[in-house]
């Protein structure tokens, strides 16, 4: 039995060393690690932006937007062939877009931007795009020609993703932070040498 608890307790200390090393300077690794935190974070995010639309629809009596579409059909050449299915390809642009947005929020972090700071950078760049290229591809005006309250609108709901985004993404990142953490404690401790000491 003794002889089992020293060799887990020399595999355990291997493997602590290999993880440590994966995550010592692997850009690679972080940028995708960023990525991944920032879909997930892009996909919450646009839940949020989908219950705020869908409460301000309600309130307002306002018609979903066929802006996705338009910008499809002005990008891509597609055409839904019926109402079903052009509403169906415009809820599939809204989520794939807004989960896609969630990219950004991971760049950003590798900037060591978090919290409001970088809500605001996020928020800017979404809200930002989306005044440039609906008006190009014929799918909104100008925002100089639209109503105060309209624009008003539609900044609550990007504000909303933007928010919501980087709340999730610092969640994710924190936890991350604390693994790395525990690691760098666990070199800083000597807990390999000490393992092989036990042992």
């Amino acid at each position: 039995m003794m002889w089992y608890t020293n060799c887990s307790i020399l595999i355990t200390s291997n493997y602590t060393s290999t993880i440590m090393k994966i995550h010592e300077n692997n850009a690679l690794g972080e940028l995708g690690s960023a990525i991944g935190k920032g879909l997930i974070a892009g996909l919450a995010a646009t839940v949020a932006i989908t219950i705020s639309q869908m409460i301000e629809m309600k309130i307002t009596k306002r018609e979903p937007s066929e802006a996705p579409v338009k910008v499809a059909k002005e990008t891509v050449g597609v055409k839904p062939a019926s109402p079903e299915l052009k509403e169906q390809l415009a809820n599939e642009l809204h989520w794939a877009y807004g989960t896609s947005w969630g990219i950004a929020r991971g760049i950003i972090g590798l900037t060591g931007l978090k919290g409001i700071p970088a809500a605001l950078v996020h928020f800017g760049s979404i809200w930002g795009a989306s005044m440039l290229m609906l008006p190009k591809f014929n799918a909104a005006p100008p925002v100089y020609k639209e109503e105060p309250k309209v624009i008003a609108i539609d900044g609550f709901h990007h504000l909303v993703y933007a928010l919501t985004a980087t709340v999730v993404y610092d969640a994710l990142d924190a936890g991350s932070k604390r693994e790395k953490g525990l690691n760098k404690l666990a070199k800083k401790l000597h807990l390999k040498s000490l393992l092989k000491k036990v042992s």
